[in-house]
């Protein structure tokens, strides 16, 4: 994949390299972070933010599902896909805000420069960017009205949850976190055991194209690192809402989760329910951690009649 200086994606890289994603003609960037997004569609706007390692490109086929009936845009969260790495402003002391920072940034973007409303939005989030996602629309009260949650969290993992012993190496040994980093075997591995149905190998290559070249994949290794390492975390008070009445309870939630996953476990997808009772929760027992690539045509209909059943 190619890139022009900034980050800013490159028209002319060969679209063949990446199957399946939005042509060229949807990329899009913002002007002072350099983070890019695709832009397709029209009608309610909708925010998709993906997760750990993956970028913008995990959500092609719901993507191509839901722009007849929206306006989908897909960033590649800073430092991810053909973002470059946003710097922390001053005073900023973790990657959590910095994230936070640069969807700040996509947002005023997309309102001033794109024609989006201020309200009326629906966020589909994955992964990191479930936590990333609930925390920015705390902070932003009204602006969300629908949220989508897809093996994910947005509260501290419940008692007796333990991460996979191999990602704790790597938050917790930062020798470990630099060999991962060097190897690429994070996101090498994710390709493979985050699917129930394995990738094809062109779309294997997609995802891990943005990371080809070490310098291009610290943000991988680093968002890792910022794991919580127990309920005291000060990163899960980003979770805690501002006042009564701001939280996801007062929001329409669909929950769809893959039951193969071997990090975001069932236990976590009851815990979603038990949290909140309003939401639908969907199961998909044939789908791993990427269920957007194992379950898309189902996961896609249940967003869309979502979409078409919320204010």
């Amino acid at each position: 994949m190619t890139a022009r200086a900034g980050g800013a994606p490159d028209p002319a890289t060969p679209h063949q390299l990446l199957p399946g994603y939005p042509a060229p003609r949807h990329w899009r960037r913002v002007p002072v972070t350099g983070q890019h997004y695709v832009d397709l569609g029209s009608g309610r706007p909708v925010l998709f933010l993906h997760g750990n390692p993956s970028w913008s490109y995990v959500w092609r086929g719901l993507l191509r599902q839901l722009a007849p009936h929206a306006r989908c845009v897909a960033p590649d969260l800073p430092g991810f896909g053909m973002s470059r790495q946003l710097r922390p402003a001053d005073g900023v002391p973790d990657p959590y805000e910095a994230q936070l920072e640069g969807l700040d940034s996509l947002y005023r973007h997309l309102v001033r420069d794109g024609g989006l409303p201020e309200r009326g939005w629906t966020f589909v989030l994955h992964d990191w960017g479930g936590p990333l996602g609930t925390a920015w629309a705390l902070r932003n009260p009204g602006v969300v009205a629908a949220m989508v949650v897809c093996n994910t969290v947005a509260f501290p993992f419940p008692d007796g949850f333990r991460l996979p012993f191999c990602l704790r190496w790597i938050r917790d040994h930062r020798p470990v976190a630099e060999l991962v980093h060097v190897t690429n075997a994070f996101a090498r591995i994710a390709v493979r055991k985050g699917v129930h149905r394995p990738l094809l190998p062109a779309e294997r290559r997609a995802f891990l194209r943005p990371y080809a070249r070490r310098a291009e994949r610290r943000a991988v290794t680093d968002a890792v690192r910022a794991i919580p390492r127990g309920p005291a975390d000060p990163s899960w008070r980003l979770l805690e809402p501002a006042g009564a009445g701001t939280g996801l309870a007062d929001l329409p939630l669909l929950v769809g989760w893959g039951m193969r996953d071997p990090v975001f476990t069932p236990d976590l997808a009851a815990e979603w329910e038990r949290r909140y009772p309003h939401a639908a929760v969907h199961r998909f027992p044939d789908a791993g951690h990427f269920v957007m690539e194992d379950a898309t045509a189902e996961l896609g209909d249940l967003i869309r009649d979502f979409l078409q059943g919320t204010p």
